[in-house]
């Protein structure tokens, strides 16, 4: 589920940083740069610079989601940057990345549900879809309750919100985030947005499903 992944970057410390020690100064910037963003470890640094500045949720795809600072490995020295007095400091370090792998079995909570199925989110992650084809074939939705309903030897089993399930992972989605055409000031883009990384799971076989109903 959680890995880690080693990142060269140039870490700017703002002249108010001047006052902390100088691994703190850089684990702080770390740290507020990545954690809880998605990134890829094979980006350019001045990409990668670029795009995560942009939005806290921007995707440079197949890494997973920056979850904290790791360790630091080298630093350079510092250099004050011409007219700005930031001090540019190249770094290598390791990042806690989730992205888990294909086969893995997790657990999650239902967060809602559609025609199209059923999406989990975990306390740090919302983004997982369990695709209607991928429940269990007696599966049905209730447009009335909307709610997938497994039934199974004449009883109706929910897959009610906020549940407890396990699911395997099956494959997992990257979507780039680059605005496709400019927007004005004041407008709001009227085309649908993909998560920049979305898990697929499967709840089709045995022990999978709400936990309740096998821990029962």
């Amino acid at each position: 589920m959680f890995i880690l992944t080693k990142v060269a970057d140039l870490v700017r410390i703002d002249p108010n940083d001047f006052s902390k020690k100088s691994i703190h100064a850089i684990e702080d910037n770390i740290n507020a740069k990545y954690a809880n963003k998605v990134g890829d470890a094979t980006a350019s640094i001045s990409s990668m610079n670029k795009i995560l500045c942009t939005d806290i949720r921007q995707v440079i795809q197949k890494i997973g989601l920056c979850i904290c600072l790791y360790d630091l490995l080298w630093t350079s020295e510092g250099l004050i940057g011409h007219g700005d007095g930031y001090v540019n400091v190249n770094v290598e370090f390791r990042l806690v990345v989730f992205h888990p792998f294909k086969g893995e079995v997790m657990f999650a909570r239902i967060s809602s549900c559609s025609p199209n199925g059923i999406h989990l989110r975990t306390d740090f992650f919302d983004d997982i879809l369990i695709p209607f084809d991928e429940l269990p074939d007696e599966a049905e939705y209730d447009m009335n309750q909307q709610l997938w309903v497994w039934n199974i030897e004449d009883t109706r089993m929910f897959y009610d919100n906020h549940e407890m399930v396990r699911f395997r992972v099956i494959d997992e989605e990257w979507h780039d985030q680059t605005p496709t055409k400019p927007i004005e000031r004041g407008e709001e883009s009227d085309e649908p947005r993909n998560p920049p990384y979305r898990i697929r799971g499967s709840m089709k076989d045995p022990g999978l499903g709400v936990c309740i109903w096998w821990d029962e």
